[in-house]
């Protein structure tokens, strides 16, 4: 039984290998002709290009890792129906759970190996490909970052901080506006419960203003409603969308822990809980297509030719749902725990019990 574990451990692990470097290359390759000519206009270096593309590899890894687990899968199971050794298997009486349990097993590991990179690699390596790309190639520049549950932005005159519940929306929580003047010291504090702006105006309801009155002491001033017109706008602040994507699932979880609205809760918990069950999609779709692969074998008489597009458009239906979930739980229509894990017993249980039938 242990060599027959360690022949079909093999198989899976050389199936995942091609499978993944066939993804990675065809990734590779339609990124490269989509944004070389973005570097060469810039006159990025070919060092800086090949460094850009390496360092993509994680990113194309972790997003194509379902997919991969699944189709390795597959082809394992399929090329050993296909050779009669899973006929011969079985007439030995050996169930299809213990020719199928070294797959689930890789399989498991695998996405542990993927979880790690999450943590360790991925952060980083997207950090680098972000600031490659957007800054050095488009240009663009973070004026803010985004901290504990707050933004911060350095002004022309002035240093903003607030907590933001809907990033689409201009309506702002504990806001803080702190200027300075030509010698860089502190000349007046503005704070307000709540901020909203309207066409250059910016609305402050229930704060208060301290402004410098000579070097040692600041007049204060609370208002119930006042409006202020600052030198920037929401539109002029840039935090960049794709931040989520540099933080480990450490940093995910610690977000959960510093927002101060039930919006920014809802969806801190929805990317963190939408990381990991994305990299244990794999899990699932690999319990459904192990079984599918055996009914498509019986029923039009094909292997692989057909079981391939079948476990893909399977794989395609389960993403779709997945994502769907994953937008309502960050608008706080779903519960993200529910979200996260919908889809996986869903499938794994369907799965489990084709399985279970395939074995009776």
């Amino acid at each position: 039984m242990i060599l027959l574990y360690r022949y079909i451990l093999y198989t899976f692990i050389r199936n995942l290998g091609m499978i993944m470097a066939s993804f990675i290359s065809i990734y590779l390759l339609i990124d490269f002709f989509e944004k070389i000519d973005s570097f060469f206009e810039k006159g990025k270096s070919i060092g800086l290009i090949v460094q850009f593309f390496l360092f993509n590899i994680p990113f194309i890894v972790d997003m194509m890792s379902p997919v991969c687990i699944l189709l390795a899968g597959v082809v394992t199971l399929g090329v050993l129906n296909h050779s009669n050794e899973l006929i011969a298997l079985k007439a030995c009486g050996i169930p299809l759970r213990k020719i199928t349990t070294p797959i689930i097993g890789a399989a498991v590991v695998c996405i542990l190996l993927f979880l790690a990179m999450a943590q360790l690699v991925l952060p980083k390596t997207i950090a680098a490909t972000n600031q490659i790309w957007h800054q050095e190639v488009k240009g663009k520049v973070p004026l803010g970052i985004y901290r504990n549950g707050r933004y911060y932005y350095r002004g022309q005159e002035g240093f903003y901080s607030f907590a933001r519940p809907d990033p689409h929306k201009s309506s702002f929580n504990f806001f803080s506006y702190t200027g300075w003047n030509k010698e860089f010291r502190l000349s007046k504090l503005i704070a307000a419960q709540s901020t909203d702006w309207n066409k250059g105006v910016w609305t402050l309801h229930d704060g208060q203003i301290q402004e410098a009155a000579g070097t040692t002491r600041f007049a204060q001033q609370v208002f119930k409603e006042k409006n202020f017109t600052f030198p920037e706008a929401p539109s002029d602040f840039f935090v960049p969308a794709y931040r989520t994507m540099e933080l480990s699932l450490l940093d995910l979880y610690t977000e959960t822990k510093h927002t101060k609205s039930m919006e920014e809760r809802n969806k801190a918990w929805a990317d963190f809980y939408g990381r990991i069950s994305y990299t244990f999609l794999g899990l699932p779709l690999l319990l459904l297509g192990l079984p599918m692969l055996l009914l498509v074998y019986r029923k039009w008489g094909r292997d692989l030719s057909l079981a391939i597009p079948v476990s893909c458009g399977m794989a395609f239906v389960c993403w779709g749902a997945y994502t769907t979930l994953q937008s309502l739980a960050k608008a706080s229509y779903l519960h993200p725990l529910t979200a996260a894990l919908s889809i996986h017993l869903v499938v794994g249980c369907f799965g489990v019990l084709l399985l279970v039938r395939e074995d009776t």
